[in-house]
């Protein structure tokens, strides 16, 4: 009869088998799936007990799931196994194909071990095939159908039918086993898939949100900010401007993006601009407006790269510093220049003139300007058979540089016999009757008389040369290229300049003006050039007519 029904039983078991597995894959959630697989086995496979043991990340495994006993469940559920007992287990009784029984004959031996157990007092089998309450039967669960990593563990109790179950019942709890494992596999990776998502979208809002804020900062920045571009046939094109840029330098940002920086730099701050560019940090430049003008601004570069392709743009921050530089510049202008007249004053005027000389004695008084240049600019064989010997100087131990160097040396011209040399004339002048000036009509007079002076002194030079205050009635000019006679001939139009009356508040005044003419040359000090001049300018002082030397 049993055998006539087996049929039957087979095709209700596919049928019920069927159900189960589609509960599987119609569950919404990890949790949800791993409680289909044991309720499916507690109503389709027979079962009155069904529990579901998951390995966890290191390799424990955790009774996630159980059906048949509300009091086992609460009990049980959630707590953990090693992986080490597992082990055990699945190596113990009978293999049955894919599952694994363990006889109440052996499995006393695991009532101590950690693995969470449920289980119920029972009398002895009557029969060889009877089921015993301390019978365990397992259905292990692959991540593939050749048995790859292990899932968990199906653990089943308590047939309904009191027997052990046939090879029918074998076989579909290892199918069921089988799909199990699939379903638990999908559930994890949409899991994983919807975490990943929601990983994604909050990255997503992050980023958006990084965006409009830097957005903001750079459009709303309240000085100037650019992206340019890096690298390629666009190199230091400019992809964007914000609406500060634009009004700093007249520019609509439609127009901004045809140029690049370097379009709009000052030509003398083109190297400093391409240094910055290229390694990021701070510089001080002019950059064009629209007008036409340059304006002073602070440009701050950050190269913003990518780790696999390097650098991609450059972000740079414009910061308008006119009025700074413009301070800066003045005071530079007024520690050097003399407050009354706007000439350079006495500091300047030493400045310039050390620029000229150096430490070294020329080798020859007559020295012409064509040896001088020789000396200067790569006459080595020269350089190397003379070396200065005469004055006691050789080699790179003359003091001011080595016999290479590119400095020209100043001569004085020799003023008894005109060889044609030019030099750096030097000429010292001191008002005379100015003193009185001052006695009579006061220091206001006095100053218009400084400025007035200044002036004329001015226009009397070229524009290379250097018209100075030394301090109190006395100034001095510069003069290069010139030779003795055109010292003296600029000594004259110098004076001749200053004689006529000058008027101040509707009061004509006079000043005479004695002259110094001294000569610049390497291997004097600058107190020693300036001195020469004034006691020559004291000399000539002496020797004139007190009728050419009045005031008032």
């Amino acid at each position: 009869m049993e055998a006539e029904s087996e049929p039957y039983v087979r095709l209700a078991t596919m049928r019920q088998l069927h159900q189960a597995v589609a509960d599987l894959n119609t569950a919404r959630s990890l949790a949800d799936t791993l409680q289909s697989v044991a309720d499916g086995i507690v109503a389709s496979l027979g079962y009155e007990l069904a529990c579901v043991n998951l390995v966890r990340p290191e390799g424990d495994l955790v009774i996630a799931a159980f059906a048949g006993n509300a009091a086992a469940e609460a009990l049980i559920t959630g707590r953990v196994g090693s992986r080490d007992s597992w082990n055990r287990r699945l190596s113990m009784g009978e293999a049955w194909d894919g599952l694994r029984f363990i006889p109440h004959t052996e499995g006393w031996v695991l009532l101590d071990d950690d693995v969470p157990q449920w289980h119920t007092e029972g009398p002895e089998p009557r029969f060889e095939d009877e089921w015993h309450p301390l019978d365990r039967l397992y259905a292990p669960m692959y991540a593939s159908a050749g048995g790859g990593d292990l899932l968990g563990v199906i653990s089943v109790d308590r047939p309904r039918n009191g027997r052990r179950p046939g090879a029918w019942g074998r076989e579909a709890l290892q199918m069921y086993a089988s799909q199990a494992a699939i379903a638990i596999s999908n559930a994890r990776l949409r899991a994983n898939m919807q975490r990943a998502l929601v990983r994604l979208e909050r990255e997503q809002q992050a980023l958006r949100a990084s965006e409009e804020s830097f957005r903001q900062a750079f459009e709303y920045a309240p000085s100037g900010m650019a992206i340019a571009e890096m690298g390629g046939d666009q190199q230091g094109r400019l992809l964007r401007t914000n609406d500060a840029l634009c009004r700093l330098l007249g520019r609509p940002a439609s127009v901004m993006r045809r140029y690049s920086f370097a379009d709009l730099v000052h030509p003398e701050d083109i190297g400093t601009l391409l240094r910055t560019s290229a390694e990021g940090g701070r510089a001080e430049l002019r950059l064009s407006r629209r007008d036409g003008t340059y304006l002073w601004v602070s440009l701050r570069n950050s190269v913003v790269a990518d780790t696999a392709d390097g650098p991609r743009f450059l972000l740079t921050h414009v910061e308008d510093i006119e009025e700074r530089k413009r301070h800066e510049l003045n005071l530079a202008h007024r520690a050097s220049h003399d407050a009354l007249t706007g000439l350079p004053n006495s500091a300047e005027l030493k400045s310039r003139l050390s620029a000229r000389i150096c430490e070294r004695p020329n080798s020859s008084p007559a020295a012409t300007a064509i040896e001088a240049l020789d000396a200067a600019y790569g006459d080595v064989e020269s350089s190397l058979t003379h070396g200065y010997q005469a004055d006691g100087y050789e080699g790179d131990a003359i003091p001011g540089g080595g016999p290479f160097d590119h400095h020209v040396h100043t001569v004085a011209p020799d003023p008894e016999h005109d060889n044609g040399t030019k030099g750096l004339a030097v000429l010292f002048c001191d008002l005379d009757g100015f003193k009185s000036i001052n006695d009579r009509f006061g220091h206001h007079t006095g100053d218009a008389v400084l400025i007035e002076v200044a002036r004329r002194l001015s226009t009397c030079v070229r524009d290379g040369d250097t018209v100075a205050r030394l301090g109190g009635d006395e100034f001095v000019v510069l003069a290069d290229g010139l030779g003795a006679a055109d010292a003296a001939d600029l000594a004259v139009r110098l004076r001749n300049a200053i004689i006529p009356p000058i008027r101040v508040d509707g009061r004509a005044v006079r000043v005479g003006a004695s002259f110094g003419i001294g000569w610049a040359e390497c291997g004097m000090t600058v107190e020693e050039v300036l001195r020469s001049a004034d006691q020559r300018m004291y000399v000539e002082k002496r020797s004139r007519a007190k009728v050419h030397r009045r005031a008032g």
